[in-house]
Parts: C-alpha cells; structure tokens; sequence
C-alpha cells in the first residue's frame, strides 16, 4: 500500500502541475468522497473544479512538503502557487499572485483514492484574491 499511496500523491503533484483535470481517471474512484466545501463528491465534480482552477490560476506550480502513507490513509502537505488571472469560483481575475497551503488526508481503495479530508488557507486565498479584506495590522513600508 505505501507505494501505491506514493504513486497515487506524486500523481496528483503531476496533475496539478501539468494542469491536466483529465489525470482525476488515474487518481479517483467514480464515487469519491469529497469532505471539502468546495468540491463534490464524485470523480466529474473533481475533474470540473480542477479544470476551472487551472483556467483560474496561471503559471501554477504545486511542490509536496511532506508525505506520510500508513495503512490505507495517504496525507500530503502542499504549496501551490500561481497568478489569479481567470475567474475563480465567481471572483474576477485580480493578476495578484496566489499562495494555497493544503494538508491532504486521503484513503485508498483498489490503487485509487477513495475519500478524501483536507484543510487549506482559504481565507488568505480569499484574501489574495480581493474576495475578503484583509485581517490584522496594515502592511507599512517602515517596517
């Protein structure tokens, strides 16, 4: 199962990074679970949502941090990184750059992932792209 785990996450870096939605055949059942506010279940839902980022996010690049694979669980810690130059999730191209950080839980099943569980910095997303105002003490230059 561990190579496989691997397999399966160094795929889904190669699907990110070739931005290639059609790669979700070699990576996810039909019936995927999805636990994530943003995407469906099922392996179309991903294929659409995957395809739309990529329209979404130029220049897009995504490095793995770090790989634990125990059992059947399979947990990925990601950067992506890219330019907000197309419509993303009905917010306008802003050109800001985009700096996504997800920790990626997922189950195998049969040499595919079967569920999946992930926490990402959507909020500095949001932020990024000018969906929400920025939080905290304002950015100085006398800093």
């Amino acid at each position: 199962m561990d190579e496989t785990g691997r397999t399966l996450a160094e795929k889904y870096v190669t699907m990110l990074n070739t931005h290639d939605a059609n790669l979700v055949d070699e990576l996810l059942a039909e019936d995927y679970v999805n636990h994530n506010a943003f995407v469906a279940d099922g392996r179309e839902a991903n294929r659409e949502f995957w395809g739309s980022f990529f329209a979404a996010i130029s220049g897009l690049t995504t490095t793995m941090e770090d790989l634990i694979v125990a059992g059947d669980r399979v947990v990925g810690r990601f950067v992506t990184r890219g330019t907000h130059t197309g419509e993303l999730m009905g917010f306008p191209a802003t050109n800001n750059p985009v700096e996504m950080r997800t920790i990626d839980i997922w189950r195998v099943e049969n040499g595919v992932f079967v569920e999946h569980w992930d926490e990402i910095n959507s909020l500095e997303v949001f932020q990024q792209i000018g969906a929400v105002p920025a939080v905290g003490p304002e950015e100085t230059s006398n800093r």
